[in-house]
């Protein structure tokens, strides 16, 4: 397998969180999303997206991490993204779809760039934005691990919400987001970042990290 990706991006290290929970070997590819790598021939001959990450799986070329993480579930069983029992697997993609869907799209590099380049947006008022919508899309995450408390996300095992979580409060300390409201998210984070699986892949571990 090949893996493009990009070390700061929080989608891509969601999947390097999976792979190595899978155990799975495979080839890093940088993209380096800030110089506009994503856009080069080069890539856009095998994304048509333009996007990371990006799975190369044989002939197959995966796109969306949440997709690439339940192909590597569905392919590679052992152990489990996702619980047997329908409700509980429910409740692990709904908090994977609280940061994926609810936060992270309004703070990605593309959104960023518009804010300040199209719009004319202060860096300020840029750095008010990102962590006005990661500090409230946290406190969602966290009334709902507040009400089921466990390890991690959702029982004694990772999961692909917790696959989801880590990368996200990554970026919320580069931003200098507030993390004090909310600690079961945080207890949460440091039991993963316990796990090697999280912490050897973290972007300052990763070849192309800056």
């Amino acid at each position: 397998m090949e893996l493009y990706n990009y070390f700061r991006s929080s989608a891509s290290y969601r999947v390097r969180i999976a792979l190595a929970l899978k155990g799975l070997a495979y080839d890093y590819k940088p993209v380096h999303l800030a110089k506009n790598e994503q856009f080069n021939e080069s890539y856009a001959a095998v994304s048509a997206a333009r996007l990371v990450p990006l799975l190369k799986d044989g002939d197959a070329m995966l796109t969306q991490s949440l997709a690439i993480m339940e192909y590597l579930d569905e392919t590679h069983p052992q152990p489990p993204l996702l619980p047997k029992d329908p409700l509980q697997r429910a409740r692990v993609r709904a908090l994977a779809l609280d940061v994926a869907c609810e936060i992270h799209p309004l703070n990605n590099l593309r959104v960023l760039r518009y804010l300040t380049r199209d719009l004319k947006v202060s860096e300020d008022d840029k750095n008010r934005w990102y962590r006005h919508w990661v500090e409230t899309g946290l406190e969602a995450v966290e009334r709902q691990l507040a009400a089921a408390p466990a390890r991690y996300c959702h029982g004694d095992a990772p999961t692909l919400a917790d696959c989801c979580l880590v990368p996200q409060i990554f970026n919320a300390q580069r931003f200098e987001c507030r993390t004090d409201h909310v600690p079961h998210v945080m207890r949460v984070f440091e039991a993963c970042m316990a796990h090697d699986a999280f912490s050897k892949t973290q972007p300052s571990a990763c070849p192309d990290a800056e």
